[in-house]
């Protein structure tokens, strides 16, 4: 994995992003989206006004996306935010992770100062062992404010790390 390529989306990429967005927003158990989604919708949600969607490859297979703007406007808007998606044959190959390095990196390049996650689910161990070994520190949590679709009501954290 050490050939990974890094590129801004582009609009004809819309095909590879839909083919990694579909299975994680219809699965419902790690993104605060309706599953039923639209993929026009579900388009514009990651790749819409104000985020810079970037994809990564190894050769020419996608093996996983993530979008990078800013978490608030105004005097909040020197905090980024981030959402990541990796295709399913990538999973467990460590891409996530890449895709965090990289996306910090990004960030600070651009002027963020930190970053945070909003909304991860308890249940997402992966991304939060993930992001705990990189930094991050949970700020937040908040009680059942997720409806997992096996789980029940389950707390989501708030995570945070500058940079």
């Amino acid at each position: 994995m050490s050939d990974l390529v890094f590129r801004v989306a582009e609009p004809a990429d819309a095909g590879v992003l839909w083919a990694m967005l579909e299975p994680v927003f219809r699965a419902g158990d790690t993104y605060a989206i309706d599953p039923q989604i639209s993929r026009r919708d579900a388009l514009a949600y990651w790749t819409g006004t104000g985020r810079e969607a970037w994809i990564v490859e190894e050769g020419d297979v996608p093996l996983g996306s993530y979008y990078l703007k800013a978490n608030q406007q105004g005097g909040g808007a020197h905090v980024c935010n981030c959402g990541f998606v990796t295709s399913l044959d990538a999973q467990g190959r460590g891409v996530a992770r890449r895709m965090l390095d990289h996306a910090l990196d990004q960030a600070a390049t651009v002027g963020f100062l930190a970053m945070q996650f909003n909304f991860v689910v308890v249940s997402n161990t992966r991304a939060i062992d993930i992001w705990q070994r990189a930094g991050f520190a949970v700020v937040g949590r908040l009680p059942g404010a997720f409806r997992h679709p096996d789980d029940g009501f389950v707390d989501a954290l708030v995570m945070y790390r500058h940079l």
